[in-house]
Formats: structure tokens, C-alpha cells, sequence
């Protein structure tokens, strides 16, 4: 009962149908790809014409991509970005279970597949996630070369969080899902921009300070956020900031406006 209850708090995980999967002239594209142990998961891509940078894109934990649609088409238009945001196995049509090590293999999938239909090396790619999505970016930058780190309110560990919500349970002695973001950064070193509102109720906003006292990298950036909560749109002056920290990272590393449609 106590894993069932701590495992919906962490991987809530809405499914298709639920959501608009079909919004108006977004024009993304489906992408069907494996996981390393061979789930089955699914994503949107949406493909910038002349792109800034190309992005991967983690949600947080109650989302999936069809209510990532606004973000998305505002990353490709507004920001002029080339965007791929997947779901989790066990979200929206994504096929699985949730689980720690499940999720982070799917990231490294996501990863490769963009690679792949770009036609770009991953050391060209910016790795960017939102609350659960931030710690599962920050695996995946810790692990593999990128060209950036973007961090949306996110944790210090799944552990911490949860005793922030059930102070009455021993969570940090008895959670099986760690996701511990804290150590994973200590190993990133490359550009970051880290971001987190004062006023978030989920996550405190002590451990988006931690977080970003714990990276090494000598190019790390935190923007606060001053009014708002933990699922509040940031500020346009966030965004603002956010184009000028892609254009700084990404530029000249788009070798072509290239995207391949296939397996």
C-alpha cells in the first residue's frame, strides 16, 4: 500500500485518450521508437525552419505531450526552435510502466532518435526539463555529451520531495524510486540555465538553489522567478532570457535544417 501510494505521487502517468491529440495546425510529427529494453514509446516532434537550437523536451510527472501543445508551438515559433518532447513509458500512448531506471533509458532513447532525424551529433542537442522532467534531464546530460542544460523546477531527490508531502511516512528510509538529481548534477559540467519560483508549492525552492550549488560547470546560469507556483507559466522575461541563453549555446551547432521521416 505504501509503494502503490508513493508510485502514484511520482509517476501519476495520464494516458491517451485523455487530453487534445489532434490540436489545431501544430503540425507535428508522430515519432514511434524503443526504449533500450524494448518499450514502446511515443512522441511529437515539431520541426523550425532555419532552428535556433534543437531541443529534447521532459515533462513533468501529470503531464504528457498532447497537453504540451502551446509549449511546443511556442518553442518552434516564438523561440524558433526545433522541438522534441516523448512520453514516459506508461504515458499518454507511450506503452509500460513507469519506473526510475525505465524512464532514464527512455530519455537516452529519445536522445538517440532525435540524433538520428536530425542528422546531428548529440554534443549539438539541448536537453531541457520541467519538475520531474528536470531531474530526468539532468540524468541524461550527466551521462551523455549535449550542448546545454535547461532545468525547470526541479528536485534534489524523489525522497526529498515526497517528505516535503507526507512528513507522517518514513519516505526517506523506504522509497524504492530515488531519482536523485543531486548527486547526477555533481557530474554535469557543461552550460546550464536553471530556473525555479520562489513561491513553488511542490518543490521548494531551496532544492532548485541546491541543485544549483551542486554543478561544477564554470557556465551555469539561475534565473528566479518571483511571482507564481510550481505550475504557473514563467515570466516573458524568462523566455526572453531562455532564446538569448539558446542562441549563446546552440549557435553554429544546427549543421542543417534537416529532418528525416522514417523507422
Amino acid at each position: 500500500m505504501f509503494q502503490e501510494l508513493i508510485n502514484s505521487f511520482v509517476f501519476p502517468a495520464p494516458r491517451f485518450p485523455e487530453g487534445d491529440w489532434n490540436p489545431p495546425d501544430l503540425g507535428q510529427h508522430d515519432a514511434w521508437f524503443a526504449s533500450a529494453d524494448g518499450t514502446r514509446l511515443h512522441g511529437w516532434f515539431l520541426a523550425a525552419r532555419q532552428p535556433r537550437a534543437t531541443i529534447l523536451y521532459a515533462h513533468g510527472n501529470g503531464e504528457h505531450v498532447a497537453w504540451q501543445a502551446d509549449l511546443l508551438r511556442f518553442y518552434r515559433d516564438e523561440l524558433n526552435c526545433s522541438v522534441f518532447a516523448w512520453d514516459y513509458r506508461g504515458y499518454g500512448r507511450s506503452e509500460g510502466t513507469p519506473h526510475e531506471s525505465g524512464i532514464l533509458q527512455d530519455a537516452a532513447a529519445a536522445l538517440n532518435w532525435l540524433s538520428q532525424h536530425t542528422d546531428q551529433k548529440t554534443e549539438s542537442l539541448i536537453v531541457a526539463g520541467r519538475s520531474l522532467g528536470g531531474a530526468v534531464a539532468i540524468h541524461l546530460a550527466s551521462e551523455q555529451p549535449v550542448a546545454g542544460l535547461v532545468v525547470e523546477s526541479a528536485f534534489t531527490s524523489a525522497p526529498e520531495v515526497a517528505a516535503v508531502h507526507y512528513p507522517f511516512l518514513p519516505v526517506r528510509q523506504l522509497m524504492r524510486t530515488q531519482l536523485r538529481a543531486i548527486d547526477w548534477i555533481a557530474r554535469y559540467q557543461g552550460p546550464l540555465l536553471m530556473s525555479h519560483a520562489v513561491d513553488d508549492e511542490i518543490v521548494p525552492y531551496a532544492m532548485g538553489e541546491s541543485l544549483f550549488a551542486g554543478c561544477p560547470s564554470r557556465d551555469k546560469e539561475f534565473f528566479r522567478i518571483d511571482s507564481g507556483g510550481h505550475n504557473h507559466p514563467p515570466p516573458i522575461e524568462y523566455y526572453r532570457r531562455l532564446a538569448t541563453w539558446l542562441s549563446d549555446h546552440a549557435a553554429g551547432r544546427v549543421a542543417r535544417n534537416l529532418f528525416r521521416v522514417g523507422p
